[in-house]
């Protein structure tokens, strides 16, 4: 899941970083957990097509993009989503 989730954000976000954390681990015997399966993630991704856009925008634009992985695997999905002039600025 971790590798479809990163292919799709690069195809349609084109990001300059892109780093997909699988926290499933993390989750043990908690809600959504399931045995042997990856559903929880963490999404760190700077795109320029992020610009103009809000933080609630920019989620609804990667739920949009992993619409079907939403749907049949992944249960919790924790993003941070930045343009480049914003990464910059962390640095």
């Amino acid at each position: 899941m971790k590798d479809i989730i990163e292919a799709k954000l690069r195809l349609n976000l084109s990001p300059s970083r892109i780093d997909v954390e699988d926290q499933s681990h993390q989750h043990i015997g908690h809600s959504g957990w399931q045995e042997g399966r990856s559903t929880h993630f963490e999404v760190f991704i700077v795109s320029n097509k992020f610009a103009n856009q809000s933080k609630v925008q920019r989620h609804r634009y990667i739920y949009k993009i992993l619409a079907e992985e939403m749907k049949s695997g992944i249960h919790a999905l924790a993003i941070s989503a930045l343009t480049e002039d914003e990464y910059s600025k962390l640095l």
